[in-house]
């Protein structure tokens, strides 16, 4: 059955076409004088554009007692600018039939408006004004901090699986910031000021230290004479830092972790192990990693899948995943969801027995061949999207990496060879490097030879 399926795909690759296949995306790269990195992808099927500004700043980058300053920043990047009024630019956005948002994360913050062509010039305008301009009351702090923490209320401390998920990456990072919660400590975001943004702003936020993605029915040069109007005359920050952040010791011991809630309604078991992320230049480790993660709990013909959820039955749901775009070294996940009458204990032996087995046998080549058609299947659909290929040029890009690292990428992980896998395997499936946690309910039968903590 596997061989007719591979041969099934194999004959679907062949008819997918050369074009969307073949050619590269259409990028062109600019810098501009205050070192402001501009990119442009053109895609002229449809008259719209995404206009994105990634600032090289996340969670990772604040100062250690201030967690949540960089989320708290990008809500108050919505309030006034010496030009504009509270709330103006968005409803501006609105007015001009765009939408606009923003997000942060550990290594970025974003922000991004979709609209006509035609408005792209008045997005430049209203972004590269909010780059240095921001106006912020203590109103405006009050306000916005409020905001946040009811944030966090709705979906930290109201949602059992992220308070345990937070304690789980506290426990695998023992001194890099990637422990620290994006959102932030709640007794440390209780306590963010007007100085603390408005420092975490003058630092960061600088031409600089900002990629400036357009996408969409555009033309590069056009974009960069819009780019130099409207961002080149802001100055840059000379006292902008290489981001060198706090990195972990040697780990030597295993850690392990239950935490009990009595609103879990789906108890699991999650293992993280420590991984090393994309590297400029060096991206084949990542690779491996990558079709690893696929090939153990990648979907309902994965190992984990396979043997837990089928032959055994011991679980309803697996999964590996593998976070591959970070400054830093970032994390390999393993998830299993017991069956019914499955304890925790015994789902995590079943995982573990299914993991080894598949370090003896070694990688099945027609699962590794399907694994990367659909991956490179993937990777054309994709291009459907331009939001979302701004949005992965722009991940990898404040993540250290190059445009030619995206674009090698796709070539990248069809080299990987069943060698590289398993090499790759064997270094990251270290339990010293490994967090092991317990989701349970307070009525769930004791752990043997566990602590509870709550």
């Amino acid at each position: 059955m596997s061989r007719l399926i591979l041969s099934l795909l194999l004959t679907m690759a062949a008819a997918l076409p050369v074009r969307a296949a073949d050619l590269p995306d259409q990028i062109t790269t600019y810098q501009l004088d205050n070192g402001m990195d501009v990119v442009v992808i053109e895609d002229h099927r449809a008259p719209v554009a995404v206009h994105m500004v990634w600032y090289r700043a996340g969670s990772a980058d604040e100062p250690r007692g201030h967690s949540g300053v960089a989320h708290f920043l990008e809500h108050l990047l919505f309030k006034g600018t010496k030009t504009m009024e509270p709330g103006e630019f968005s409803k501006v956005v609105a007015a001009n039939g765009g939408t606009d948002n923003a997000f942060t994360s550990t290594d970025y913050t974003g922000y991004y408006q979709r609209v006509a062509v035609d408005r792209l010039d008045l997005m430049m305008k209203m972004e590269a004004d909010r780059m240095v301009n921001l106006l912020l009351t203590e109103d405006d702090i009050a306000t916005e901090r409020d905001v946040i923490i009811e944030e966090r209320n709705s979906r930290v401390e109201n949602d059992p699986g992220s308070l345990f998920g937070e304690q789980r990456m506290a426990a695998l990072y023992m001194n890099h910031p990637y422990g620290t919660p994006i959102i932030g400590w709640r007794h440390e975001m209780e306590q963010l000021q007007r100085a603390d943004a408005l420092a975490y702003y003058k630092q960061f936020y600088a031409p600089n230290n900002a990629i400036l993605i357009v996408a969409g029915d555009v033309e590069p040069e056009a974009v960069l004479d819009m780019a130099k109007a409207h961002y080149g005359p802001l100055p840059a920050n000379p006292a902008l830092e290489p981001r060198n952040r706090a990195q972990e010791p040697r780990q030597l011991a295993e850690r392990r972790l239950v935490y009990r809630d009595p609103r879990v309604a789906q108890p699991y078991v999650i293992r993280s192990y420590l991984a090393p992320e994309r590297d400029a230049g060096a991206q084949e480790k990542a690779a491996a990693l990558t079709l690893l993660a696929e090939l153990l709990g990648g979907g309902q013909t994965s190992v984990l899948s396979t043997k837990l959820q089928f032959d055994t039955q011991t679980a309803v749901y697996t999964s590996v995943f593998y976070d591959d775009t970070a400054l830093d070294d970032t994390s390999l996940n393993m998830i299993v969801v017991p069956a019914e009458g499955v304890t925790l204990e015994e789902a995590e032996a079943a995982m573990d027995k299914a993991v080894a087995e598949f370090m003896t046998d070694g990688v099945d080549a027609a699962a590794l061949e399907r694994i990367k058609f659909q991956i490179k299947a993937s990777q054309i659909y994709e291009r459907d999207n331009v939001q979302s290929l701004a949005r992965k040029y722009g991940n990898a890009l404040t993540a250290g990496l190059t445009v030619q690292d995206v674009q090698d990428w796709p070539e990248v992980l069809q080299a990987v060879t069943a060698e590289d896998i398993m090499a790759a395997a064997r270094e990251v499936f270290d339990r010293r490097q490994s967090v092991t946690g317990y989701l349970m309910d307070e009525e769930a039968a004791p752990v043997a030879g566990q602590e509870v903590s709550q």
